[in-house]
């Protein structure tokens, strides 16, 4: 249950944020998303999205009663300085590409490589001279690259592009706008099929159905998209990159996730969805009662 705690953690916890999970990054980088605005308004419901989950599978599953203790000689060991050091540059590199983006203007992946380009020379000036850590330099990390996986989502964006180019998404928009009018409803649709179909296809195909003028950057369904497609994926552990790592690692049977964690899962996702529409009718309903206050109002 611990590992299935860490696969809800890791999807909730990058779905708040442009750089915390790859379809977010997706619409970040097409501009339908912006950096403030996706932290301010999904930080709430990602938090929701994790802690109902969790209490509800420590209160039927005892999960406290039964802690394990964890050995000292684990305990006990501590990152060497220089370890802490590359760690830390990293972590701000990341936190930087969005300062990158927002203050230069240039693409978000020359944010990435100039990052990239700081830490190399960082890490060469640190093992300058020892041999015996060439296995700690960034070309050896490099050569540990998934390439299957990286050229995997280059024909899902490729494929979905040539549906774009030939109108049937825009179709299938159309069909959708026809027959399903709330856009709450397709973004928490989207959600759940995430959890079998590979998000980032779905993400892609929806900002080939729906364009940018019709619903401008930030707008409520992009802010639902990134959520759902980020968090909707706890819902079955092959929803998501975490819960596959999770069943190689741990040895986790999909349906032991699904009798165990699914249901809990669904529900902390449901309740998600619920706090952003809370606090986004709220936020209307605060700007409506200020606008209409006398010492606001300009009559």
């Amino acid at each position: 249950l611990m590992g299935a705690a860490v696969v809800l953690a890791a999807n909730s916890g990058g779905a708040w944020t442009p750089i915390g999970d790859v379809t977010t990054t997706m619409l970040w980088i097409h501009g339908h998303i912006s950096s403030l605005k996706t932290i301010q308004d999904l930080f709430l419901p990602s938090l929701v999205s994790l802690v109902v989950p969790l209490a509800l599978i420590s209160l039927t599953s005892g999960i406290e009663e039964r802690k394990e203790e964890v050995p000292s000689s684990i305990s006990s060991e501590e990152m060497a300085p220089r370890g802490q050091l590359v760690f830390g540059v990293g972590i701000a590199l990341l936190l930087f590409v969005p300062v990158f983006k927002a203050v230069t203007g240039l693409p978000p992946y020359l944010g990435m490589l100039f990052g990239l380009g700081i830490l190399w020379l960082l890490i060469d000036a640190i093992h300058y001279g020892d041999s015996s850590r060439q296995r700690l330099k960034v070309p050896q990390a490099l050569s540990r690259i998934d390439t299957q996986g990286t050229l995997f989502f280059l024909g899902i964006l490729l494929s979905v592009g040539s549906l774009e180019a030939a109108g049937i998404l825009k179709d299938l928009a159309n069909y959708i706008d026809a027959h399903i009018s709330s856009v709450e409803l397709v973004a928490s649709v989207i959600g759940i099929v995430s959890a079998v179909i590979d998000n980032v296809t779905l993400v892609a195909a929806t900002m080939g159905m729906y364009d940018i003028s019709s619903f401008p950057m930030d707008a409520e369904l992009w802010q639902l998209i990134a959520f759902c497609a980020g968090t909707g994926g706890s819902i079955f552990v092959i929803g998501s990159a975490a819960g596959v790592v999770f069943m190689g690692m741990e040895k986790a049977d999909f349906l032991w996730y699904m009798k165990k964690v699914s249901g809990f899962a669904f529900v902390g996702y449901a309740a998600g969805i619920a706090a952003y529409l809370a606090a986004h009718n709220f936020h209307g309903s605060l700007s409506t009662i200020t606008v209409q206050l006398p010492l606001f109002s300009s009559s």
